[in-house]
């Protein structure tokens, strides 16, 4: 009786203490008191949010591993398990990026009752407006990336250039069904003007943040519509 009431107390202090080990696991401090709260994400997510965060409002140049663990709270060894390098962290905020924006775009574009120029307006607004109001370097999250890795880090360099060539050929697409439709005028070059809907888009980000004017391209949309029609 002894014996078995000694091990139902050991089983039981075996399954309290790991239940207070894995709570221990699923907290995160979110402030720099050290307060704990539950983790609703994991540290791999946590460390990427933290490393975008930095790359794009500080840069990537100044940006450590040191400053990534200080900011996220997740340890180096964590970071280090999911993410080999800072090149490797670069790349998967980068592909995070340009798959977020595609699927926006490709979901914009499947919506057969709206008008060529409706779907226009909502790519626009998708790969501005929610850009707008942000502390970005460059303003756009892809040209800030792009300038400040372009050179140093070539892997990252190819991912914006196949992402915006992707842009360029739907929105290139998009423009000559609007005019075999007659929505467009016919003469409307259509290369040519797509290139200047991503040319005015990450320019206004980038003017927007350098001047405060952060509403910017809500002035350039009806501009744009005039040029088209």
């Amino acid at each position: 009786m002894a014996a078995g009431y000694g091990l139902a107390a050991f089983v039981r202090f075996l399954a309290s203490s790991l239940v207070s080990w894995i709570d221990m696991l699923n907290i995160v401090p979110y402030s720099t008191n050290m307060t704990p709260t539950k983790r609703t994400k994991s540290n791999r997510e946590i460390a990427l949010e933290a490393a975008s965060h930095l790359f794009l409002t500080r840069g990537v140049a100044v940006t450590s591993m040191d400053d990534i663990v200080a900011y996220s709270h997740v340890s180096k060894t964590n970071i280090y398990y999911y993410f080999k390098s800072k090149e490797e962290l670069l790349l998967t905020i980068v592909d995070g990026l340009t798959s977020h924006y595609e699927r926006r775009l490709a979901a914009i574009l499947a919506e057969e009752e709206l008008s060529v120029y409706d779907k226009l307006e909502r790519v626009v607004r998708a790969l501005s407006l929610e850009n707008e109001n942000n502390d970005y370097l460059g303003g756009c999250p892809f040209l800030t990336l792009y300038v400040q890795t372009a050179g140093e880090y070539p892997a990252a360099k190819e991912k914006f250039r196949l992402f915006f060539a992707g842009q360029l050929s739907s929105l290139e697409a998009l423009l000559l069904d609007g005019i075999g439709r007659g929505e467009l005028r016919r003469e409307l070059p259509a290369h040519a003007t797509a290139a200047m809907i991503v040319s005015v888009i990450e320019g206004g980000l980038f003017v927007g943040q350098s001047t405060g004017m952060n509403g910017i391209l809500k002035d350039v949309l009806p501009a744009l519509a005039l040029l088209l029609k």
